[in-house]
């Protein structure tokens, strides 16, 4: 059976992520040659400047969602292990597939819902940090040590990280619309972003890294039979994620009634 692919909008929510404490996100062992530092930070090859990238929240917010929720990690990509629903009647009912995809060989997998972009660093934070004289361009070197259980020896190493008090931004997270379950998910998608600032993103998070806050928040549409006008918010600027859940299930009425009514379109 041929399936048909309805997109009938997007919703859009943008923001800054803020280093509440220093922010680790791992680059790759050719840049050891920055300093000598153990552990380099991820940077944008053209303006050597860090940032974070979109897998990286994506990546986070799916892992602490399948935690939440207890589901399976049943499937394995690499060295670690994911959750993908088994059947149809699993999938109807999942609060993380519908939103952050399935392989797309399975006979039950439909459009990922949710795209999330490369975060750069804002201009005043870059002004900043570059005022700051840091340790390396824009970041710091945290030194820690390793210690041996029994001889008590103490190994030292050094960890590259964007300092707290950076902001990135702006951050632009995408959710498609295609069936009217979609709406209600949204809300996972906001849950995600919580259970995140809850946690950590990055690397050495138990160690004191990698707490970020969403702040300056928006949220926009743009709807089927109008797309090329994007719709804000009438409600405007939320000051951070606290505020933003405090009026989700007005913005999702929005949504609803005046931005994305695909019920009515879908039943007809």
């Amino acid at each position: 059976m041929t399936q048909t692919a309805n997109l009938y909008g997007r919703i859009f929510i943008t923001c800054n992520v803020e280093a509440v404490t220093g922010l680790h996100i791992g680059g790759a062992e050719s840049s050891l040659s920055i300093g000598g530092v153990d552990n380099v930070i991820v940077r944008d090859p053209l303006s050597n400047r860090p940032y974070i990238p979109g897998s990286s929240l994506k990546g986070k917010m799916r892992s602490q969602m399948e935690k939440f929720h207890g589901l399976p990690q049943n499937r394995r990509i690499g060295q670690v292990h994911i959750h993908t629903c088994a059947t149809a009647d699993a999938y109807a009912g999942c609060a993380v597939c519908h939103v952050y995809g399935l392989p797309g060989e399975l006979p039950f997998s439909t459009s990922t819902r949710l795209v999330v972009r490369d975060v750069q660093l804002t201009e005043e934070s870059v002004a900043d940090l570059q005022r700051a004289k840091t340790d390396l361009p824009m970041s710091e070197v945290k030194w820690e040590a390793a210690i041996d259980r029994v001889t008590s020896a103490a190994t030292p190493r050094q960890m590259e990280r964007v300092p707290a008090g950076a902001v990135f931004g702006p951050a632009e997270l995408v959710y498609s619309i295609y069936e009217a379950g979609d709406l209600a998910r949204f809300a996972n998608v906001v849950e995600g972003m919580q259970l995140l600032q809850d946690d950590y993103l990055g690397g050495s998070g138990s160690r004191g890294s990698g707490k970020v806050a969403f702040t300056e928040i928006e949220v926009s549409t743009r709807a089927r039979g109008s797309y090329t006008t994007k719709l804000p918010y009438p409600g405007g600027t939320f000051a951070d994620l606290a505020a933003l859940t405090e009026h989700l299930e007005a913005v999702q009425q929005w949504l609803a009634s005046e931005a994305v009514p695909i019920a009515a379109a879908e039943e007809g």
